[in-house]
């Protein structure tokens, strides 16, 4: 069966497109799991359960994610490396830094993001320890919750990942294959193909 691929992206320059905020949500779109940091040591070494810490990718480059239109259509969206690298720019340039909400509804004070970073090997900049290995170009992110309806949600296993939501430009469409998407998908996640 053949679904659209559309490619998209953002303007650095214009005040249409943009990533408005970070969403923690229950299913991430981008089929990963963030590393809660609680009592349990992990690959950052913080042990401190009062820090009440999540970290775990944003957006992953050239991973097809799923989408179905309001009239059923099924689709496919990309972001690039470049589309990615775009779009941490202008998020950091406006400041957005404390845009969060919770299942893409309702915005949540006493959140925000302290750490981000692109995936980057030729600069020395990987997946930290821990995590699941990230195409380079991929954002990832850590954010502090101060907020307790959220940190019990997160602690709960409610929350398990982000969800970026924003204005975004179709840059390119396409049609493919679902074996290839899958393919694709697939080689993203690596060997075991778990995405």
């Amino acid at each position: 069966m053949e679904r659209k691929l559309i490619h998209l992206t953002i303007d650095e320059m214009d005040d249409e497109t943009r990533v408005e905020k970070v969403s923690f949500v229950d299913d991430p779109a981008i089929k990963r799991d963030w590393m809660a940091f609680s009592k349990q040591p992990h690959a950052f070494k913080i042990q401190d359960a009062d820090r009440r810490i999540v970290s775990g990718a944003l957006m992953v480059a050239g991973q097809p994610i799923y989408r179905r239109a309001k009239d059923g259509e099924e689709y496919y969206v990309l972001f690039s490396a470049d589309a990615i690298k775009k779009i941490v720019y202008k998020f950091m340039r406006e400041g957005r830094l404390s845009e969060v909400n919770q299942m893409h509804e309702t915005d949540v004070k006493d959140v925000f993001m302290f750490e981000s970073f692109i995936i980057d090997a030729t600069r020395g900049i990987k997946t930290p320890e821990g995590f699941e290995e990230l195409p380079d170009g991929s954002w990832f992110g850590s954010f502090k919750v101060d907020d307790d309806e959220t940190w019990a949600k997160v602690k709960d296993g409610t929350f398990r990942g982000f969800s970026v939501e924003g204005i975004f430009d179709e840059a390119v469409e396409r049609t493919m294959d679902e074996r290839i998407i899958r393919e694709i998908m697939e080689q993203i996640s690596g060997a075991n193909g778990t995405l």
